[in-house]
């Protein structure tokens, strides 16, 4: 099988040494080119690159904006072109969608198990989300997230950029500090559309979600939609209340072994919807999958069943 690797240098969990042990232990079963990443988007246009010019599997090693861009590589490759499987393997801090496929976080003992996978033919086909906007149409694996959450990442990337590594306990001290200080995630301007529902606004926080968890807190989960799954369509969790009664008791329950249930005070939320609408009634911060977006007045959100096929 030729397969293309494509190596985020920047991965924050593995060294020069740990990605050759990985490198020579997958070319020791494939015929393996490998590739670094050089800027953003760059994993985007080699996954694109690599369906032209007829790989049959692409691995990546990285975190999760490298399996993002990846996967919309692979995505809007051209269509009369056979699209290769996909295997990631973790590098990132939070490695939250493939932490979710179930593999192993440890980036060799993950290889080990893709390895197995694909002796033993072990692919599945996983469903993803797609937004569309004027300003963007992308896929996403995990999350969408507008409000508060995308503006922690917003911060987040402004701080990598000053040298800041990224961790959880950088995410956990921006969100408490946005949380006291900051205005515009106290505002509920949010609303959320769904066909055969009644229009629900005055939201502060969204999150969409295509499984569970939505993040993890160091090596704890994080739940605020645990029925959420690759096979089913997107689950959404909108914030009604914002104050620090309600919110504790909303995060306690979302890291607690069962997840948040799906309904109770302070919150809404709505399992397995093939589409619907985010607006807010001015620009607000929007993510996917951990990375900022920028702002925006309205998302649209699709189910994009059995889009990928992967490999372990």
């Amino acid at each position: 099988m030729r397969a293309l690797f494509i190596v985020n240098p920047q991965a924050t969990t593995t060294s020069p040494r740990s990605r050759d042990v990985i490198v020579r232990a997958i070319a020791s079963d494939l015929a393996l080119d490998v590739v670094q990443t050089e800027y953003r988007d760059h994993a985007k246009e080699l996954a694109r690159q690599a369906a032209r010019e007829g790989y049959e599997l692409v691995i990546s090693l990285g975190g999760d904006g490298t399996v993002n861009e990846v996967v919309n590589g692979l995505l809007t490759a051209p269509e009369d072109l056979p699209r290769p499987a996909y295997a990631a393997l973790p590098g990132g801090s939070a490695n939250v969608f493939i932490r979710a496929l179930g593999l192993p976080a440890d980036p060799i003992e993950a290889t080990g198990a893709v390895l197995e996978a694909l002796r033993n033919g072990g692919y599945r086909e996983v469903g993803l989300g797609q937004i569309d906007d004027a300003a963007d149409g992308r896929y996403f694996t995990f999350c969408a997230g507008f409000g508060w959450d995308a503006e922690v990442v917003r911060e987040v990337e402004r701080q990598r950029r000053r040298g800041r590594r990224a961790s959880p306990a950088l995410y956990m001290s921006i969100a408490a500090q946005l949380f006291v200080k900051g205005r515009e995630i106290h505002e509920p301007s949010l609303t959320l559309e769904i066909p055969g529902y009644d229009v629900v606004s005055d939201l502060y926080f969204a999150l969409v979600t295509n499984t569970t968890p939505w993040t993890y807190a160091g090596t704890v989960p994080v739940q605020p939609t645990p029925r959420s799954r690759f096979q089913l369509g997107l689950d959404a969790f909108a914030l009604t209340r914002l104050n620090t009664v309600t919110t504790t008791a909303v995060l306690r329950k979302m890291v607690s072994h069962r997840g948040l249930p799906p309904s109770g005070r302070g919150y809404l939320t709505w399992h397995d919807q093939q589409e619907f609408v985010l607006r807010a009634r001015r620009p607000r911060a929007f993510q996917i999958d951990g990375e900022y977006l920028g702002r925006r007045k309205q998302v649209n959100f699709r189910s994009i069943p059995k889009a990928l096929r992967m490999v372990g």
